[in-house]
């Protein structure tokens, strides 16, 4: 029988507990600060965020991992053979900095709104960062049952955040069909991991993949069925059709960083989950989950694309609302490539081509809803129509805008979005998938009207303002500023030389 007593390699797991730890300090000032020194609390979520990043630079060797089975049939003691619960590897690392990216950034557009919407700082912080520490966590887990751990401490403070703003209807109705589709995805991955605890005797996701290659026939209906509802149960975290009904109204009535952060890092979240529990531990079951991820990759960005789609100006539709079915679509694409690794040989290639195309995908989409923020401090209801003539007012903030709606769909100068989609493209054509390449490529011209219509209102004459109308505030927050123009020198620079996502990527292999 192995040793319980083992020691815990703490830098390997700074990252989120450093977060964590944050988040602790924050709730606990905020019993001590008085009301006018609250904002200090947004200064220590920004600059614990920004300590846990830099607690990646050590790690970048991407070889360690702790909380490791030890004793006789259980591999090495620790180091990259052996079976452990947390592994510090280079896909790790990726996804870690993909995170806590997200998080800072909406940190960054959260200071602000915490201020003007009079959101209770403490509150908001301490959950903001307890969702990042558990979307941190998640990519290092090695069992399932840290896996679902993870998914929880990163699901369950969003919840909260969505329904944050009291009083508001549309809010809490967010908040209410988050916490019920969440909680169903929840339940389902449960029942899932148990039918496959029964079958294999292991939560270790290397060892399952040896016990479902080689389980008692007895067993196998209860492995097939484990498989299915661990695979559903994860379906709907990433959003997938028909399980995306709750995003756009989620989006819509969550404050505006809140529908940034779940844009980005809630769906960095499911997909890295869905990734692991595909790729390391039910290999076996490739030509199972290979063509349903395929067919759901097909049908989800139909559905985003259609939806997004049919948001019209003419209609007064939200420009939020469009981003949400946007990133219903934007997952679709993610879904390509985890499909093909169920086809070809070199899954860790098909792999890095989901990791690039999310990497592309966080900063620009960050931008836009950035640019969005900026726009509701004098647009409140944030609807497409209020983007017309942007360019006459604010300049820098259109062309930022329509930059990062061009990375989007694709087109030039966004050159970082079209290596992604090309990336994605190549990654299914290689798998055999020529079909689902087809649907893609159609998705992607569909997705070209919405992205091209919203850019051309930005640099349309302005609509004349009522008489004794206001004119709109010159002044913009510097933090909100900071957000704009990091992701925008991102988007730019990596547009220059978008070999360097895809080389960074590519170092993601499981």
């Amino acid at each position: 029988m192995g040793s319980l007593a083992q020691s815990v390699d703490w830098l390997a797991i700074a990252p989120p507990t450093v977060t964590a730890v944050v988040a602790l300090a924050v709730l606990v000032a905020d019993l001590f600060l008085p009301e006018a020194r609250k904002p200090l609390l947004g200064a220590m979520a920004v600059g614990g965020l920004v300590l846990a990043g830099l607690s990646l630079l050590p790690l970048h060797d991407g070889d360690r991992s702790t909380f490791c089975l030890t004793g006789p049939g259980t591999g090495m003691g620790a180091g990259a053979h052996a079976t452990c619960s947390y592994a510090a590897d280079h896909f790790t690392l990726v996804i870690q900095l993909l995170v806590l990216g997200g998080a800072l950034l909406a940190a960054l557009l959260s200071l602000s709104t915490v201020a003007d919407t009079a959101l209770p700082a403490g509150e908001f912080w301490f959950l903001l960062l307890s969702s990042a520490a558990g979307a941190a966590l998640l990519p290092a887990s090695r069992d399932l049952a840290t896996l679902v751990v993870a998914l929880e401490v990163a699901s369950l403070p969003a919840f909260a955040l969505v329904g944050l703003r009291r009083g508001d209807r549309r809010s809490s109705e967010a908040a209410l069909k988050f916490f019920l589709s969440s909680v169903t995805a929840t339940a389902v991955t449960l029942l899932g991991a148990s039918f496959v605890y029964a079958a294999t005797g292991t939560l270790h996701l290397t060892r399952i993949a040896d016990g479902l290659a080689h389980t008692d026939p007895r067993l196998t209906v209860l492995a097939e069925a484990g498989v299915a509802l661990t695979l559903v149960g994860f379906a709907f975290k990433t959003a997938a059709v028909p399980f995306h009904f709750w995003v756009p109204d989620t989006y819509v009535g969550a404050p505006l960083p809140v529908a940034a952060y779940l844009s980005v890092v809630g769906k960095a979240v499911g997909f890295t989950g869905l990734i692991l529990v595909t790729v390391v531990a039910f290999p076996s079951y490739a030509d199972v989950w290979g063509p349903a991820l395929a067919v759901l990759a097909a049908l989800t960005m139909t559905a985003g694309n259609v939806a997004a789609l049919r948001q019209r100006p003419d209609r007064r539709s939200s420009a939020v609302r469009l981003l949400a079915w946007s990133s219903v679509g934007q997952a679709g694409y993610l879904l390509v490539p985890i499909a093909a690794a169920g086809y070809t040989d070199d899954p860790a290639r098909a792999i890095g081509s989901t990791v690039a195309y999310a990497l592309m995908y966080a900063a620009v989409n960050l931008g836009a809803f950035a640019v969005a923020a900026l726009v509701a401090r004098t647009k409140p209801h944030n609807r497409i129509t209020d983007y017309r003539g942007l360019y006459a007012r604010r300049p820098l903030a259109a062309l930022a805008l329509g930059f990062f709606l061009l990375c989007l769909a694709g087109l030039p100068p966004g050159v970082i979005g079209l290596f992604a989609k090309v990336t994605v493209f190549s990654a299914a054509v290689d798998a055999g998938l020529g079909w689902l390449a087809v649907v893609m490529a159609v998705n992607v011209v569909i997705a070209l009207y919405y992205y091209l219509h919203w850019t051309a209102i930005l640099f349309r004459v302005p609509e004349a303002e009522p008489a004794g109308a206001e004119a709109e505030p010159v002044r913009v927050p510097a933090p909100l500023t900071a957000a704009i123009a990091v992701t925008a020198v991102a988007g730019v620079a990596l547009s220059g030389a978008p070999e360097l996502v895809l080389r960074f990527a590519s170092k993601a292999l499981l």
